[in-house]
């Protein structure tokens, strides 16, 4: 039996594009594939590339150029792979291989005929593979969290985004099939669960013909895991049957992350998110009322094309209304293929930069005041680092999701991977201080 090669593999872009590496990591390791976490010590690395915007791009396109420039044979998956496949394959004569997002699942086969000498392209035209809790899989987050895609790919068609492109249209798991999975991590010690999809309040339509997110949510509530955060969730898909199943369902956190993009009907219907300008204000108002424990994120894009001072503002009266615990702002991003790619009153780069600026400046006092009403309370936190330094624990509260939002530094012993009570005594812009219980 002679030795097989060693893999490493360089993680970009979001939590669906994780759990893509963390199924071809777990093939590979289950037919006895050495994973590297070394680029540099590994035969091969496999680059999990994003393509959702040019900043991502560019960031994709450095990690491959680097890895070329060290004669690194690589092998590029995922939204780029998906992407730009002739142009990937005549510029980087050191890919052996292209891996698209609906064909990850044969990565063990693909290396196979590249250690014969073949150079693979690997990339369904139509994607319309997901895995389910049968794929093998290694995680990659610390211990306590885990990612559980419910579904994959996408039916809308926002004119700004290239997913459904990319990752084609949605197709979602059974519920039997995602609670076997959760239980699965359960097992494993897994304290808090990220439901991810690319619009998780349409999960189920395809399959059962209606949305199914609050049967699934109900149906999880079963599962040991204290902790269950629902991530992308439209806000036209939270119905009261959906916030009633968050509501009574103990493990279920009222934690929302609502992808907004903007708050003006005229640029909404531009952005081909006509029914969402109607009801922002509503939904969101009978979330506060019926969870009012309730954390909402949200998502802006500001300086779409044909986005004048007026509809800015409406934006900006918008975030001061409503309050929201956390923001993300992003400049519009131009993406070829895309409707809004064609329109014709594109806004030069300044604009949008100031309008970003102005915005978080907005949002910045509202986040601190959320976070000092924290200061006094003693709040749970999942416990993920510990500075090998000072010792000092770093984790996060329920009203903090990972790499999006805040951290939650702590004085004092707990163990890395559990829930443990923090007071918290301190508090800034983004981040939570305290000191657990039993010091």
């Amino acid at each position: 039996m002679g030795n097989k090669p060693t893999i490493a593999v360089s993680h970009l872009g979001c939590e669906k594009n994780r759990i893509d590496s963390e199924h071809m990591l777990g093939l590979l390791a289950k037919s006895g594939y050495g994973i590297d976490n070394t680029e540099e010590l590994a035969d091969y690395v496999i680059v999990n590339t994003c393509s959702f915007i040019e900043s991502a791009r560019r960031e994709s396109v450095r990690t491959l150029v680097e890895l070329a420039e060290n004669q690194k044979k690589i092998i590029i998956a995922g939204c780029m792979a998906q992407h730009f496949q002739e142009e990937l394959l005549a510029e980087l004569p050191e890919a052996v291989a292209l891996v698209g997002t609906g064909d990850y699942q044969n990565i063990v086969d693909i290396i196979e005929r590249v250690e014969k000498g073949e150079r693979v392209k690997a990339v369904s035209a139509e994607p319309t593979f997901i895995a389910d809790e049968n794929i093998p899989r290694y995680r990659t987050t610390t211990e306590g969290v885990a990612y559980l895609r419910v579904a994959e790919g996408c039916d809308y068609r926002c004119s700004f985004c290239i997913i459904p492109h990319l990752r084609g249209n949605q197709r979602s798991r059974t519920i039997e099939s995602i609670v076997a999975e959760a239980q699965q991590l359960a097992d494993q010690g897994v304290k808090e669960l990220i439901l991810i999809s690319q619009i998780t309040t349409n999960y189920g339509v395809d399959l059962y013909g209606e949305p199914k997110l609050a049967e699934l949510l109900r149906a999880l509530g079963k599962v040991d895991i204290p902790w269950i955060r629902i991530h992308y969730a439209y806000p036209t898909g939270l119905t009261d049957k959906v916030i009633d199943a968050i509501a009574s369902t103990d493990n279920i956190l009222p934690y929302l992350d609502l992808p907004l993009q903007h708050s003006h009907p005229e640029i909404l219907k531009s952005m081909n998110r006509p029914w969402q300008g109607k009801v922002n204000d509503e939904i969101i108002e009978r979330i506060k009322l019926a969870l009012p424990e309730s954390v909402m994120r949200t998502t802006f894009i500001v300086g779409f094309p044909g986005e004048t001072e007026q509809h800015f503002q409406h934006l900006l009266q918008f975030v001061k209304r409503h309050q929201f615990d956390h923001v993300g702002v992003f400049t519009f991003s131009p993406e070829e293929g895309t409707k809004a790619y064609e329109l014709s009153n594109q806004l030069p780069e300044e604009v949008k930069e100031e309008r970003r600026n102005q915005l978080m400046e907005i949002q910045q006092p509202i986040a601190a005041m959320k976070n000092e009403a924290e200061i006094g309370k003693v709040v749970p936190v999942l416990v993920e680092q510990e500075n090998p330094m000072t010792g000092e624990l770093i984790g996060r509260s329920p009203r903090f999701a990972p790499e999006v939002d805040g951290l939650v530094y702590i004085k004092g012993s707990a163990n890395l991977g559990e829930i443990t009570p923090v007071r918290i005594t301190s508090a800034d812009v983004y981040d939570l201080y305290g000191e657990t219980e039993i010091n």
